[in-house]
């Protein structure tokens, strides 16, 4: 940089001084027996300039060396990830009403695989850095979802909540619009949009609009990354968040769309009363890269009353954060037998940056970000059992901690040794053959459902339970051949529960899967028939003895301005939406209905698989109300 600016600094003081001979510009004239022509567009070797040509190429250099100072700065963080390795992944992606979504495809690095029937994924040997991950998900009907992670010594379990691809408003090219949200959250567009080639686009808008609140205990599960970011100096940071937008745009036909290069929207973000209270009158504005997998620092947004006020060029996810200083830290927990606690929920508050949490995975491992140079206190809880206990006498206060950090921790209170049940088995194919890559799914007396990825034909399950030899259901599933054991139901023999063979049978290419009031979930993976009449679909299901207590059976009028049929429906007997025919057990009513269908996938032929996630609030003809949330994914048989 500094020679550049002496070339410059050299070049203007060669023009002055040929300003200063007052060499006439309008005649021949000779410097050095050269003669000057071409001013204004010079060409030879020895032709002369004028200023504005000259400021023209300072400019033209300008921006090739902010261009190269900007790649090296994208560098310089990434060389804080560490060396390049490999890790061993499992997920579940779900949506807004924690229903599994299968068939979404997954990326970690150059390694890729699709969701199962419970959401589930598995990459082994995924190509990740020392001290970062990016796991990235696409399905259809859905914004794009991810999550970075500071990678664990054993299986990294995430869990990715994916936004429905629901649109807001649709506007019309040419014409200014705001399209706003009950919740506050608004976006004044300025009618001027392009393609993703860059050329203009003209007609109508699809905008998708969703506010993230960092109050709701989902919102880490939804928001794309996590939260690590490059500020302006290239510099690699930890945010806290006081709210977010993700904003998209799609055309008519589906594609996706911007802003036109050099026009610019404004973003209102609302904040939560909790958030209120300490946020800044200016605030920097972050978006998220998709290629990159964290935020980067783009221009600031003002406090306006109770909202955050910003002007972007370009659209993705859009965050209002204070950034801090950190360092990276992994959690060993074990009991006193040096057992490792599986879903212990660990949350780890700080002075200036608030509360975040993590989960520890089969080995006991947790690992995340943290500030650097505060005081920290740690809690433990007893996730998704036991009311979500906080474990008696274990918070305890750490730190402050200037580089990077590992602690191992033992947790010997009365409780976890009382709560604890380990459960093992064998798990085959059906040729007896070990499963190398599957897992087992499994729930304490119709809890929430918990994973372990097996991997050699053996498993050995560590959880916690608050009743001692409480049923237990287990299903094994055999991730390369989609096969399963179907469900199996024990009773534990506390603490430790063997349960011999499993061996995944049954094949699976098509299921329907729901749940009531937060009940069990029912499994459909026979006797599906799907019929489809132009705008119109049929799916039912009967057993072998065509029994209407038992049966299945769901009808929709399609909309034909969505493309492909694909999008949001509501509940509707008589115009665009979808119903259950009454006299099977799912039967809600008309009246306080308020169950969403989202049709993300529709297949255009026989054997083509129709994608369907639903859940709301209803009543049913007796004036119940229920809960329901399930999944759809079914083959189309004409």
């Amino acid at each position: 940089m500094k020679k550049f600016y002496a070339i410059l600094c050299l070049a203007i003081a060669s023009l002055t001084q040929l300003q200063a001979q007052a060499i006439k510009l309008n005649g021949t004239v000779s410097a050095e027996n050269n003669q000057i022509k071409n001013i204004a567009n010079p060409t030879d070797a020895q032709d002369a300039v004028t200023l504005s040509v000259l400021l023209e190429k300072i400019a033209e250099l300008q921006e090739q060396i902010d261009i190269l100072q900007n790649e090296t700065g994208s560098q310089s963080i990434i060389e804080s990830f560490g060396n390049a390795s490999n890790s061993d992944f499992m997920g579940r992606v779900v949506d807004l009403q924690n229903n599994p979504v299968s068939g979404a495809m997954v990326q970690i690095g150059n390694s890729t695989t699709d969701t199962d029937m419970n959401g589930v994924f598995i990459l082994r040997d995924a190509q990740v850095y020392d001290k970062f991950a990016y796991v990235k998900v696409e399905k259809a009907g859905f914004l794009n979802g991810s999550r970075s992670v500071v990678p664990t010594a054993g299986i990294n379990q995430v869990q990715i909540m994916l936004l429905p691809q629901t649109v807001t408003q649709t506007v019309s090219s040419g014409a200014a619009a705001t399209v706003s949200l009950s919740n506050g959250a608004a976006v004044d567009l300025s009618g001027a949009y392009s393609n993703a080639d860059g050329s203009d686009y003209t007609g109508d808008v699809q905008v998708t609009l969703h506010l993230l609140n960092p109050t709701d205990e989902d919102m880490q599960q939804q928001m794309p990354g996590m939260l690590l970011a490059e500020n302006l100096q290239n510099e690699a940071r930890m945010l806290e968040t006081l709210g977010m937008v993700a904003v998209e745009l799609r055309s008519d036909t589906g594609e996706k769309l911007n802003l036109s290069e050099g026009t610019t929207a404004t973003i209102t973000v609302p904040l939560d009363p909790e958030t209120l209270a300490g946020a800044p009158n200016e605030i920097p504005l972050w978006y998220f890269d998709e290629e990159k997998g964290y935020w980067i620092e783009e221009g600031s947004a003002t406090l306006q009353g109770t909202n955050y006020i910003g002007t972007v060029s370009h659209f993705s996810f859009w965050n209002c954060d204070i950034p801090a200083e950190y360092v990276n830290i992994c959690m060993n927990i074990t009991n006193s037998n040096n057992i490792p606690l599986t879903n212990i929920k660990v949350a780890i508050e700080s002075e200036f940056n608030g509360t975040r949490y993590g989960y520890t995975n089969d080995s006991g491992e947790v690992c995340g970000i943290i500030p650097a140079n505060q005081t920290l206190n740690l809690q433990y809880f007893l996730y998704n059992i036991c009311n979500n206990i906080e474990i008696p006498n274990s918070s305890e206060t750490v730190g402050p901690f200037s580089e990077d950090t590992t602690l191992n921790i033992v947790l010997d209170a009365p409780e976890v040794e009382d709560y604890l049940e380990t459960i093992t088995g064998v798990f085959n194919n059906c040729d007896g053959d070990a499963i190398v890559n599957g897992y087992v799914e499994g729930s304490i007396g119709n809890g929430i459902p918990f994973y372990s990825i097996v991997t050699d034909g053996t498993y050995e399950i560590n959880v916690l339970s608050c009743n001692e030899n409480a049923s237990i259901s287990i299903t094994g599933f055999d991730f390369d051949n989609l096969q399963s054991t179907g469900e199996i139901n024990y009773t534990l023999t506390s603490p430790e529960t063997e349960l011999g063979n499993l061996s995944a049978c049954d094949t699976i290419d098509e299921f329907i899967q729901y749940s009531i009031d937060d009940g069990q979930i029912e499994y459909i993976v026979s006797n599906i028939n799907v019929s489809v009449q132009s705008a119109f679909i049929d799916i039912q299901y009967f057993d072998n003895d065509q029994s209407w207590d038992t049966c299945f059976w769901i009808r929709g009028n399609l909309d034909s301005n969505y493309p492909n049929f694909e999008g949001m429906y509501s509940f509707d007997y008589q115009n665009t939406g979808f119903y259950f025919i009454e006299t099977c057990p799912v039967s809600p009513s008309e009246i306080n209905n308020e169950i969403t269908f989202n049709l993300s996938s529709f297949g255009n032929g026989v054997g083509e698989y129709i994608d369907i996630n639903f859940g709301g609030d209803y009543e049913d003809y007796q004036g119940v109300s229920h809960t329901i949330s399930g999944v759809i994914h079914v083959k189309r048989d004409n």
